[in-house]
């Protein structure tokens, strides 16, 4: 059957059930609330092995086991405890971890052996996606957005039984955080915002630390109501993966020109104004945008009331300097994200609830004037790809790129119109992550296209004399230069089930075709 967004999805599928078509004229809301926890403050909760905290869960084959992605590419924690837990010879488990990286290339053993079952996240790199995306699963992987996963963990939908979160500071009674005030740790992360919901939900919690500190371990991310069991190891994770120096600005000059244009747009929406509200992504031309928009803010004497999501260097700048009153951080990227969660008062850490769930009335990306995001493709209704490649193999993650765009007034996407040898834009996107009507402005290298929809923001960017054109004529534009590039070829086998952040799926990924000669 065709959900409504025209894509054709199957009724059921093994090992998943029947699947919620996506319906982009109402959105499923849930509104349980979390459990009433009760923890017995006597007990020790610091136990001598990994293997000795998993026994004392009732961890059990078929269970449900979560992880956070806040080490990023420097996580140790998730081969540890797999390893762990196949070494126990525990078996068939779902796999729920917020998302994954080329780190973790070793679960593809653990798939093998029967230890994973299936996996549900926000998305998967190198060649663990790679061996995902050529049919290495029987049952398909769930993508879902970060707001979508936490939604599906509050309301029950994704139930945790057992979580092990990393922590760079714990005390003995189980109070954590991503940093520590008092000196300077390895494994910092900063904000650890995708985990807090994790602890907050699941049966059994279990922190695992490099860095015992003495109680209280204030402020803390997580409290020690939530905990059940702290286990003490060498070392969590890679300071080189884990967060960066800084994130540094590009001197692409395609991305330079992207990120002006970007600028520009903004500027010109009708949202920049004293109190507007922003998010901005990590690449290059989201941080140059960065830029560009504070040479505006101070031409213009304009201050934003705050920054959300996953916030770099480049927004705590301007928050250091007056432009950017709070910062909502739901992840750092980089130690200047982390110092100044230490040290700035009003630079806060969120769970993702609240970051991102539809089902929060209070859900943070609601409030929000602007948001910048990235595509790998984008087709000529708007409807967004940001997880499988030019190739059709997953390359990314979900994110918080759907529920930023559903929340924020002005969804901004960035993207060079042509990337490598491949046009950006195309006549329907490979896999749809964000639909299009969540999408408002497309900002390229050589020109900008705005949603039919928004006719506001088309009058006010014309008025400005930025470079507007269709979306049809920018495509026309690439197609001239590469020429239309050959559909992805793919099996009939679905590998993958792509979730919008109310639950429903948007649309499925197909194992990609195994030529004859390979």
């Amino acid at each position: 059957m065709f959900n409504g967004i025209g894509r054709k999805i199957p009724e059921e599928i093994f090992g998943l059930g029947t699947l919620r078509q996506f319906d982009s004229n109402g959105l499923v809301k849930n509104t349980q609330r979390s459990k009433d926890r009760q923890r017995n403050p006597e007990r020790n909760k610091i136990l001598d092995s990994l293997e000795t905290a998993i026994r004392e869960t009732g961890l059990k084959d078929g269970m449900t086991i979560s992880f956070h992605h806040h080490f990023r590419n420097g996580d140790y924690i998730v081969n540890m405890v797999m390893n762990t837990i196949s070494r126990m010879g525990i078996k068939d488990l779902v796999l729920a971890p917020s998302s994954l990286s080329t780190i973790h290339a070793p679960l593809i053993n653990h798939i093998k052996n029967g230890v994973i079952r299936r996996i549900e996240t926000s998305g998967l790199r190198g060649e663990l996606a790679e061996a995902i995306s050529n049919g290495l699963m029987d049952i398909p992987i769930v993508i879902n957005s970060h707001g979508g996963r936490a939604r599906a963990i509050v309301s029950g939908e994704l139930p945790i039984d057992v979580t092990f979160l990393g922590v760079p500071s714990c005390d003995p009674a189980g109070n954590a955080n991503g940093y520590f005030r008092d000196n300077t740790v390895i494994s910092e992360c900063g904000s650890l915002g995708y985990a807090k919901v994790d602890a907050q939900y699941a049966q059994k919690v279990v922190l695992i630390t490099d860095n015992l500190v003495e109680y209280p371990n204030t402020p803390f991310a997580i409290p020690e109501s939530q905990v059940d069991y702290i286990v003490v190891v060498d070392s969590i994770g890679d300071p080189k993966g884990i967060m960066s120096d800084a994130t540094r600005y590009t001197k692409n000059p395609k991305d330079l020109l992207i990120a002006q244009n970007a600028a520009d747009v903004i500027a010109a929406s009708g949202y920049f104004e004293n109190g507007f509200s922003l998010q901005t992504g990590s690449g290059g031309a989201s941080l140059a945008a960065t830029r560009f928009l504070r040479e505006k803010m101070i031409e213009r004497n304009i201050k934003a009331s705050f920054a959300l999501g996953g916030i770099t260097g480049q927004i705590v700048a301007l928050h250091e300097e007056g432009l950017i009153k709070r910062l909502l951080d739901v992840q750092g990227f980089d130690l200047s994200a982390d110092e100044s969660l230490k040290n700035n008062r009003f630079h806060q850490q969120i769970d993702a609830e609240y970051y991102a769930s539809p089902d929060n009335p209070g859900c943070a990306v609601n409030q929000l004037d602007i948001t910048v995001l990235s595509a790998l493709e984008i087709d000529i209704d708007f409807n967004v790809n940001v997880i499988t490649g030019s190739d059709g193999v997953i390359r990314g993650a979900s994110g918080g790129h759907c529920d930023s765009a559903a929340g924020a007034a002005a969804a901004i996407v960035v993207a060079p119109l042509i990337r490598g040898r491949m046009p950006t834009i195309l006549d329907k996107v490979h896999t749809i992550v964000t639909p299009g009507c969540s999408i408002d402005v497309l900002v390229t290298d050589q020109g900008i296209a705005v949603n039919p929809r928004r006719q506001d923001l088309y009058y006010n960017l014309r008025k400005a004399n930025l470079p507007v054109m269709s979306i049809e004529e920018l495509k026309e534009k690439a197609n001239k230069i590469v020429g239309m590039p050959e559909p992805i070829k793919v099996e009939d086998k679905i590998i993958g089930v792509v979730k919008y952040r109310d639950g429903s799926v948007i649309d499925v990924i197909h194992q990609v075709k195994k030529e004859p000669w390979r």
